[in-house]
């Protein structure tokens, strides 16, 4: 095992990537590093702090802003035709409220990847990101624009949305790179096996001009299913390392309530203290 390049592979989820947010803050204050990540919508939100080694950022910004109606909810969904306004919480945040640090992400070394969905293939694109730019922000953007929810994003000749759709937890994707050992970061316990989604008819409708992404919206819970057996050979066989909440984190989407978040953000950090150790050993 010694001299494989590790991986790490962040779930999204929305808020409940705060749990992430938790467990990547014990990676950094205790120096655990990886040779490379790859972050799916709110994987990709809060993955990209860790390249920039800001622990404690994903935590302060939506404990600080969850409450400002520029930051996410109706107000912003109405107004913007984003429920998570782009303006803000990729402009303003990342470069004037709570600096994110561009010359710390691109000095790390680790590669860093994201998956969003094209909705004209319904497949998923990754792109890894060595440079911070307006383009590395709009990629995060898009691979965090939830259907329905969110505007498609138009980025480098693709039509994109919520990376979750095309590829939920990659971590094929990162054995295909050379990734051996990776950390897979789950933002749902064990037990869970998701169902249909209840919003296909609506999509139908509302995403008609994209019917391979509508296609992909309906098996996604088939072949998210089919990736968590998958996870679990990866795991048995001691290729793979899985961290998950101990229960149903039962955050909304969109949330307002500093409380919900920070309890969220400290059960990753409990389960991220506790694996500390078989951690360790396992990368190495």
């Amino acid at each position: 095992m010694k001299g494989q390049k590790t991986g790490l592979v962040l779930e999204g989820g929305a808020m409940r990537g705060l749990f992430s947010a938790g467990v990547l803050d014990v990676f950094m204050e205790n120096g655990l590093r990886f040779d490379g990540a790859v972050g799916v919508s709110a994987g990709a939100c809060f993955g990209c702090n860790l390249k920039s080694r800001q622990a404690g950022r994903g935590l302060r910004y939506n404990l600080k802003y969850c409450q400002d109606k520029r930051y996410a909810g109706a107000h912003s969904w109405l107004t913007t035709g984003d429920i998570y306004n782009a303006n803000f919480c990729y402009g303003d945040i990342p470069l004037r409220l709570d600096p994110f640090d561009a010359a710390a992400y691109e000095a790390d070394p680790m590669a860093f990847y994201v998956v969003a969905t094209d909705v004209h293939t319904g497949k998923a694109v990754y792109r890894r990101l060595d440079r911070c730019d307006a383009d590395t922000f709009m990629w995060i953007r898009a691979s965090a624009s939830m259907p329905l929810a969110s505007r498609v994003v138009h980025l480098d000749g693709y039509d994109l949305l919520d990376g979750g759709i095309g590829d939920s937890i990659p971590l094929r994707f990162m054995e295909g790179e050379g990734y051996a050992r990776n950390v897979v970061v789950r933002t749902q316990p064990r037990g869970f096996r998701k169902e249909p989604n209840r919003l296909l008819p609506v999509m139908r409708r509302a995403l008609r001009q994209y019917p391979a992404f509508v296609a992909a919206v309906a098996d996604r819970h088939e072949r998210y299913n089919e990736t968590l057996r998958y996870i679990r050979r990866q795991e048995l066989a001691g290729a793979a390392f899985v961290l998950c909440p101990d229960y149903p984190l039962g955050i909304h989407s969109v949330e307002h309530d500093p409380a919900e978040m920070q309890r969220v953000y400290d059960h990753g950090r409990e389960v991220a203290g506790r694996e500390l150790a078989r951690l360790r050993a396992f990368l190495g």
